[in-house]
């Protein structure tokens, strides 16, 4: 194979490679002599088949999958003996005009990482803003999960059900005046206004009353999971039980046990080891925003843009996301318009945080191990459908960038755990107040180009995640393909920043069901 360098500059790199016609023709005959024992043909013993039989037989099919390997050995060939460092997938292309039988003539174009020396790691001083656990927030946190625990209580008799009460029913379901399968049940709770069940179904029973007896007319949606009862008119039959209305949860002692714990007090105690948790991971962001700070502050090298339009393509999603979800769309994405070179500067910052760390943690040995590995894969893999669950995990086992931003959030947390054992570090106590306005203020700053005076985005703290996020993804590597949205934790601190490279593209998430327990047949799909 022969090797020309076209193209040399900055971070940019060229080549014209020319493979010639006798060794893919080598290649194609030493894949037919291997896999000649293997063809049947009629006339001929197993394994005796004359190899020219076999290229007439399967010659086209054997080349173009012989040229593409030999394509790939003289791309990963060029990458070793140059020693080269892609920061994206190298661009191939075949020179026109190819036919079987000539010379291979490929041109291969690619941005290298820059060489980037390790930074010192000594003498980084961090401050530690930490926050003691209030018994006032314990029962601000007993309050909240006390209102998200809806109980009921009976109605008086002469209450009419309206949006929001909850009706207890029996139903019998009819097609055509037939009861049909699975369209009978009994005491079913059915809360007005919820859309629990199919279109047209719960809007005819506001204003029904315990002991009302209502036959309702409604039509399955064409979609229905049940072929048979598909886009069909269907009356059902309907008792109502009781009328309920929500009523306040008590928190004493019964309201503890219904969540499966033995009293009260285990209950505060599990509620103050998670708002515990929740201000470690507050105090954590600010540490590590005042890390990458003086990491960002202390390095200016050149980055591939091609990483950076990755980051910012990433970015841009996100907020085009955001807009689309405020009160005036079009207002959202007019500002965000005018403030696009300044989320393209905070991508460059985040790739060269990423160069940076990755440089630290190879330097200093930092690794995540085969078991960890192992665990992520089994952790990301329950994000899925047990269908889709097999897929993923191939997908990350066969694609090496897809491993690589599953791992790139870790890795990243380890080596920032490196350099907070490395660090000279000071604790101070403030209150939740003001750690949450330490984060803004570092993420402000951290965000705004220094020729500027405001920061970027003018919005509540929740929306905007993007310039906020300093943070860097270890691994360099940032994703080609937007990855599926990912269930939120439960609880999760407002103004988190801690980075999360997005997976690559993998087998879709099985979507909630809006279904009552029992299943039935008014059920919407």
């Amino acid at each position: 194979m022969q090797i020309k360098e076209t193209t040399n500059e900055g971070l940019k790199r060229a080549y014209a490679l020319t493979i010639p016609a006798s060794e893919i023709e080598a290649a194609v005959t030493a894949e037919i002599k291997k896999i000649a024992p293997q063809v049947r043909m009629p006339g001929f013993r197993p394994g005796k088949v004359p190899a020219n039989l076999v290229r007439k037989m399967h010659g086209e099919a054997l080349h173009a999958q012989v040229f593409n390997d030999t394509i790939k050995d003289a791309v990963d060939s060029l990458m070793r003996d140059k020693e080269l460092r892609p920061a994206m997938q190298p661009q191939v292309e075949l020179g026109e005009g190819y036919e079987e039988g000539k010379d291979a003539e490929l041109s291969v174009s690619l941005e290298i990482l820059p060489e980037v020396e390790a930074p010192d790691t000594s003498g980084i001083k961090l401050e530690r803003l930490t926050v003691a656990v209030s018994d006032d927030e314990v029962e601000e946190s007993l309050k909240t999960l006390a209102g998200q625990q809806k109980s009921w209580k009976d109605a008086a008799k002469t209450k009419k059900a309206a949006d929001g009460d909850q009706l207890i029913i029996d139903f019998v379901g009819k097609l055509d005046g037939v009861e049909f399968e699975g369209g009978t049940a009994e005491n079913i709770p059915l809360v007005i206004g919820s859309g629990q069940f199919i279109p047209g179904f719960e809007e005819q029973l506001v204003g029904a009353k315990t002991g009302d007896a209502k036959t309702i007319s409604v039509t399955f949606p064409a979609d229905y999971q049940a072929e048979n009862l598909a886009g069909k008119e269907a009356t059902f039959d309907v008792t109502v039980q009781k009328v309920q209305v929500e009523s306040e949860t008590k928190i004493d002692e019964d309201f503890a046990k219904s969540l499966g714990l033995e009293s009260l007090e285990q209950l505060r105690g599990l509620l103050k080891g998670q708002v515990e948790q929740e201000l470690n991971g507050l105090t954590r962001t600010a540490m590590k925003r005042q890390l990458l700070d003086q990491l960002a502050a202390g390095h200016d090298f050149a980055v591939p843009p091609t990483m950076v339009d990755a980051e910012f393509e990433q970015i841009w999603q996100q907020l085009q996301q955001e807009a689309a979800q405020e009160a005036d769309p079009k207002a959202a994405m007019k500002e965000i318009e005018s403030e696009k070179d300044d989320y393209r500067q905070i991508a460059e910052r985040r790739v060269r945080l990423g160069l940076l760390l990755s440089e630290i943690g190879q330097a200093n040995g930092v690794q995540v191990t085969q078991q960890e590995m192992s665990m992520l894969v089994q952790q990301a893999a329950q994000q899925y459908r047990p269908e889709d669950r097999e897929r993923f995990m191939e997908l990350v086992q066969t694609n090496e960038m897809a491993a690589a931003q599953l791992r790139a959030p870790l890795y990243e947390d380890k080596v920032v755990d490196f350099l907070f054992d490395k660090a000279e570090i000071t604790d101070r106590e403030v209150t939740r107040e003001e750690l949450q306005a330490a984060i803004e203020a570092e993420a402000d700053s951290s965000a705004k180009p220094a020729a500027k005076k405001k920061a970027p985005v003018k919005k509540p703290a929740a929306k905007k995640a993007p310039a906020k996020k300093a943070d860097a993804e270890a691994e360099a590597k940032p994703a080609a393909k937007k990855a599926p949205a990912k269930k939120a934790p439960a609880k999760k601190p407002a103004a988190k920043a801690e980075a999360k490279p997005a997976a690559a593209k993998a087998p879709a998430k099985k979507a909630p069901a809006k279904k009552p327990a029992a299943k039935k047949a008014p059920a919407k799909k």
